[in-house]
């Protein structure tokens, strides 16, 4: 929001005007960064206080989470059908890797993707003229083969993932703030 200025902008722009204006706007300025450094204290002071009740909570959470994965690990008949369960507002079970797309020689990789695509070709190349995995996962695993890619990492992963995911990503925040204040 504007506040009005004391000084009204007269029809001849003077530097004596400008200089006023200059002058009302650094008082402006001077309290809008007096503000903004005293709320940057207040928070500095809120994580400091939470800092070592944030870091036993999210140890103890790292301890839960291992000992369910050790279990969920252990007992993968008990996720045949269906894969996953929630429990407690948890998801646990298994799932179908996302995986990731390797190959050993990205320039023989660039050579059959352009021998392949012709002109589309580089819609699946970097700038930089390597594969562009991302594009290259859209493609059916027949045709990465052709290109001498191999799909890793398919196989049945853990799944422990909270259904609060507002709650995830400021817990999240939260803990790179944490580290943040502790590594100042």
């Amino acid at each position: 929001m504007i506040s009005n200025l004391d000084t009204p902008i007269a029809p001849e722009i003077t530097l004596a005007t400008i200089e006023e204006l200059a002058k009302h706007y650094s008082g402006s300025h001077e309290v809008l960064a007096h503000t903004v450094s005293e709320l940057e204290q207040e928070i500095a002071a809120i994580k400091r206080k939470y800092n070592a009740k944030l870091k036993s909570a999210v140890s103890n959470a790292a301890a839960s989470k291992w000992h369910l994965h050790a279990a969920i690990s252990s007992a993968p008949h008990l996720f045949e059908k269906p894969r996953t369960h929630t429990f407690h507002g948890v998801k646990v079970g298994f799932q179908k890797g996302k995986g990731g797309i390797e190959f050993d020689d990205a320039e023989k990789v660039v050579s059959l993707i352009r021998k392949t695509f012709g002109e589309d070709a580089p819609a699946y190349l970097l700038v930089k003229e390597s594969p562009d995995k991302k594009m290259l996962a859209e493609l059916p695993v027949s045709e990465l083969k052709k290109l001498g890619c191999t799909v890793g990492d398919t196989g049945d992963q853990v799944v422990i993932k909270s259904t609060d995911s507002d709650i995830e990503k400021a817990v999240a925040a939260l803990l790179k703030d944490a580290t943040e204040v502790e590594v100042a």
